[in-house]
This record gives structure tokens, C-alpha cells and sequence, in this order.
């Protein structure tokens, strides 16, 4: 590979929806989950090989703008008091690139070291922050071709607009508009309603910020790939079905690997004749088809998703060896605030998010110690990401994140029997995990 690898920008432009948005839906009002999502541009990579039938650019840009009809919020601006998209028809920024690399020869060594896929970002997306964003584009795409003509499609979301879930619908769904030709008209995959739902709310005297930046990193993160393929697995579930009393509940692979890592992760924040540091696991859930009350919320467009403090006390610290303490805080942390919101309101959700947010990340107990380690567990399995086919077959590989907090993603290998992890850390805490014998025993990296 050759280790001066340039990117080359050769255009940038605006993809603005085929047909103009309409008068009464100019205005599109962001909800309450928008309002507390991280201020942050959050990209995803994914590589594709030289295919036969690699759509010319012209091709991508038209089905963009197809699909940006139906997704008209995607097209626009934040208004300048942040509660709402001004629907204008400003365009998706569209950047075309060149590297003069091939994409085997990068592949080969991006899968040791996923640091090289930062140059693929969209150009500019390291400069978004708090200070810039809700002036910037809601999505950025970056279609970067290599030597050999396979392509780097870089596609980055504000996520005050909308999760990851919503991005990878989006993503899966313009690669099938892209792929067979669908008409703009017949294009109607998601809902628009949960600024209607869940509004906007002055949260002024509700929520006070946090006591510091919490779940922020305070050093340079970097990316790390670990794999548990399908025996690994079956070895792992052995080990949890061999220690201890019954569980009374058969883990999944999710949640024997979460646990598996943040045992390894909490032991990495310990030095030599000092206790193990406390530490919050933020789980993510995706609350679409998990509330009974509105079905109609299954599609939605926007944010709605609620991350789950799971706490690891000096207390526990004799515990922390225990696998099955372990998976079991997890699952009924998990159980619990989903109990809690199959069958509530709106504002009972509402009420309970805030809750979760003064009591571990602006209170002093948890958010106003430094010492408190925060990582975040963002399982991707069974999205149909992998399965994103723009015409050129599935991606070879996909890269997650935006190296603002400590997260691991979870996602399934490419015959779906195992699970890949993208670890982004502060470096003192990846070398010690990459040493642990848990690791080093089911995963390979």
C-alpha cells in the first residue's frame, strides 16, 4: 500500500429533491429526543469493491435526490432557535474524490488498523462541533473512488436530526432506490411524527448541563477491530453456562459479548495496587416497536432512542469477576426502563429520560466525578447494513463513529454466525484490553 495516500477532492456540490417540498411542510418540528442528542456529526464509511456494475456518480446523485423527495427534512437547514428544520430545499452537500491507492491493498491494511479510514470522512466532518454544526449540512456524502475503481461512500448525519437507525433505513433503503430505479412517487418508507409526539420542550429549568463533559474522552481515541466468530461463541455461552448458579435466562450473543468487554474494559481502568474505577455503560435502545401505546412510531424519522445507564460501583468490585453479575445487571437494567415504556405516554417517557439523564450525567454522585469512566455499547446486529447494495454488491467493509466518546459497536460478520466489534478508545485503556486473557482467548484482532 502506498503509506502516502492522498485523497483528492474533486467536487463539491448541493443534491437538492427532485420535486420541491411542499408549502405546508416547509417547517419541520424537531421532538424532544432531538433536543438531547449529542451535538455531534456522526459518520459511517462504507467500502465497496469493483464491480461490473458500479453506477456512474450521475447515478448515485439522481437517486439521492429521488429519495430526498420523501426525506425533504434531510435537504434542509436548522433554524436559527434549533427547534425546528427550515425545509427550504438547500441541498445535501455531495463531495466527489479520488485516492490514489487500491482498494485491496487498503483493505488490507485498514483491517489491522481502522485509523485509515478517518481520510475517507467527509471532508471537514473533524471541524463539526458544538460551535458550527446547526449552521452545517444535515447529511454530507462523499463518494471517494480508488485506483482500481472500487469506492469509498462516506455518508455523515447531524445527529440533533436523526439516530443511527434512521440513517442506516435511509441508507439501505436509497441503495435499493438506486439499484432498481424506484420512482420518486413510490418512494414512502418513514413517518415525520414525532415532533408531534414527543415536542420540543425549554429545558431550561428541567435539566441542568452536565457538571462536566462526562461521556466525552479527555485523550485522542483510537479504532480497534475485534472479531468473536461463531465457535468463539459457542465456547463463550459454555463459559457462561459453566460458572456458577443457573442464570434463569439464556443470554444472547449481544449480551454475553457486552458483558465480556465491559468486564475487560473496567478492568483496564485499574493500575497496580489501586481499585478498579467506576464506571457507566450507556446502552443504547431503540424504542421503535417496542412501545405498544403508538405502533405508528415504528418508522419514524428523527431520534428516539434511549440510552440506558448500567453503574459499576466499588462495591461491586469482588463481583466484577463474576460473569453472570455481570450479563445479569445488564439485562435487568435493560428490562426494566423497557418495562417502564411499553405501555406509557409520551410524557411518561419524556419524564423517564430525564430522570435517567439528572441521575447519571448531571448529578454529582456520577457526572461531577472525573474519575467515573463512561463507555457507550451501540449494538448494530440485524441491521441490514451489510446488506446495502447500490448495484455493486455488499460492502467489504464499514467503519462507524466520530471519535467523540468511548464506544464499542457491535455488528454481525458477513455470514452473520459471528459479531465484529469497532472499539473506539483512549489508547492507555486499548492497550491494556487488548492484553486481557478474556480477549485474548475469543476474539481475534
Amino acid at each position: 500500500m502506498n503509506y502516502s495516500m492522498q485523497v483528492k477532492i474533486l467536487s463539491k456540490n448541493l443534491i437538492k429533491p427532485l420535486l420541491p417540498t411542499p408549502q405546508h411542510l416547509k417547517n419541520y418540528k424537531l421532538s424532544f429526543f432531538d433536543q438531547v442528542a449529542d451535538v455531534v456529526h456522526i459518520p459511517l464509511v462504507l467500502f465497496y469493491p469493483l464491480c461490473r456494475n458500479n453506477l456512474k456518480n450521475e447515478e448515485l446523485e439522481e437517486s439521492l435526490s429521488r429519495i430526498l423527495t420523501h426525506l425533504y427534512p434531510l435537504a434542509g437547514r436548522f433554524a436559527k432557535d434549533e427547534s425546528s428544520i427550515l425545509c427550504l430545499d438547500q441541498g445535501v452537500s455531495y463531495i466527489k474524490a479520488t485516492v490514489n491507492c487500491k482498494l485491496d491493498d487498503f483493505l488490507q491494511q485498514a483491517n489491522k488498523d481502522l485509523d485509515l479510514a478517518l481520510p475517507f470522512w467527509p471532508q471537514g466532518i473533524m471541524e463539526v462541533d458544538e460551535t458550527n454544526l446547526f449552521v452545517s449540512p444535515l447529511m454530507i456524502v462523499q463518494v471517494t473512488t480508488f485506483e482500481c475503481g472500487g469506492l469509498a461512500l462516506a455518508i455523515s448525519h447531524a445527529h440533533p436530526a436523526m439516530d443511527g437507525c434512521t440513517t442506516f433505513k435511509i441508507i439501505y433503503e436509497w441503495a435499493k432506490v438506486c439499484k432498481f430505479g424506484t420512482p420518486s412517487k413510490e418512494i414512502n418508507f418513514m413517518n415525520f411524527n414525532l415532533g408531534t409526539l414527543f415536542p420540543y420542550k425549554d429545558l431550561t429549568t428541567i435539566l441542568e448541563p452536565p457538571v462536566d463533559e462526562g461521556k466525552r474522552a479527555n485523550s485522542k481515541l483510537i479504532a480497534r477491530k475485534f472479531v468473536f466468530e461463531e465457535d468463539a461463541i459457542l465456547r463463550l455461552r459454555e463459559k457462561f453456562d459453566s460458572v456458577g448458579e443457573g442464570l434463569g435466562f439464556k443470554p444472547s450473543r449481544v449480551e454475553m459479548i457486552t458483558t465480556l468487554l465491559w468486564r475487560s474494559l473496567i478492568r483496564s481502568t485499574g493500575s497496580n495496587n489501586s481499585h478498579l474505577k467506576r464506571s457507566i455503560m450507556a446502552f443504547p435502545i431503540n424504542l421503535r416497536g417496542k412501545v405498544v401505546t403508538f405502533p405508528e412510531i415504528a418508522n419514524s424519522f428523527g431520534n428516539l432512542i434511549i440510552e440506558i445507564p448500567i453503574k459499576f460501583e466499588h462495591d461491586d468490585e469482588t463481583k466484577m469477576e463474576s460473569l453472570h453479575h455481570i450479563v445479569k445487571l445488564i439485562k435487568e437494567s435493560v428490562q426494566v426502563i423497557i418495562s417502564k415504556c411499553v405501555k406509557a405516554t409520551p410524557d411518561e417517557i419524556v419524564s423517564l429520560v430525564i430522570d435517567l439523564y439528572k441521575d447519571s450525567y448531571s448529578g454529582l454522585e456520577w457526572g461531577g466525578d472525573s474519575e467515573v469512566v463512561n463507555f457507550t455499547c451501540s449494538s448494530l446486529c440485524k441491521f441490514p447494513i451489510q446488506k446495502t447494495d447500490f448495484g455493486w454488491g455488499e460492502p467489504s467493509l464499514m467503519h462507524f463513529g466520530s471519535r467523540h466518546s468511548q464506544v464499542f459497536w457491535l455488528y454481525d460478520t458477513e455470514c452473520e454466525t459471528g459479531i465484529v466489534v469497532q472499539m473506539d478508545l483512549e489508547e492507555k485503556y486499548m492497550d491494556k484490553l487488548a492484553c486481557d486473557q478474556d480477549i485474548m482467548d475469543f476474539a481475534k484482532f
